[in-house]
């Protein structure tokens, strides 16, 4: 998978892979996870090997991108996630990020994700990108926005009653 590894000036982002499953443990119970995006259910280093190889490894196998390592050059630390998501419910493909909370507000989800989307649109083909979001998630709007996001309506996805702010670079939304 080297051909879908990449950097930036500050990063390393790689496709997830279950080596990551402590990380992953860690990332999906830190406070803003639960709170913004939700509980998955991993409590131990098992259930995120679960997560890692049910729910992110087969996107990346059928569409050869999705879930990133986000991990630090300078000391090699692994400080969140970025990726492209092909959802269910929602049309066109998704950017999504989390950082440990340490590593937030410190300019890395802007530099990880847009550097993702450069790759979405050069090795991909993908120009229209959406964002979602809860309503009291400040943080991940300004990102959005930032990236050339704009806020379109408030949508429900499948399986999930709670309401998202739904964003999109498309001019067909607009």
């Amino acid at each position: 998978m080297e051909e879908y590894t990449f950097e930036t000036e500050r990063l390393y982002m790689r496709p997830t892979s279950i080596e990551d499953a402590s990380f992953v443990l860690e990332l999906l119970n830190t406070p803003k996870w639960l709170q913004y995006i939700g509980n998955r259910k991993v409590y131990t280093e098992e259930d995120a090997v679960h997560y890692i190889t049910s729910k992110m490894l087969p996107q990346f196998e059928e569409k050869r991108f999705g879930n990133y390592t986000v991990i630090r050059k300078e000391d090699h630390h692994k400080i969140g996630c970025c990726g492209l998501y092909d959802r269910e419910g929602l049309e066109g493909i998704d950017v999504g990020f989390a950082f440990l909370p340490s590593y937030e507000g410190k300019g890395y989800g802007y530099e990880s994700t847009a550097k993702l989307m450069e790759y979405g649109k050069e090795v991909h083909g993908i120009t229209n990108v959406n964002g979602i979001t809860v309503k009291e998630n400040i943080g991940s709007q300004k990102l959005l926005e930032k990236l050339g996001l704009h806020y379109i309506k408030t949508i429900t996805l499948p399986k999930d009653p709670e309401p998202l702010l739904f964003y999109s670079n498309s001019k067909d939304h607009a």
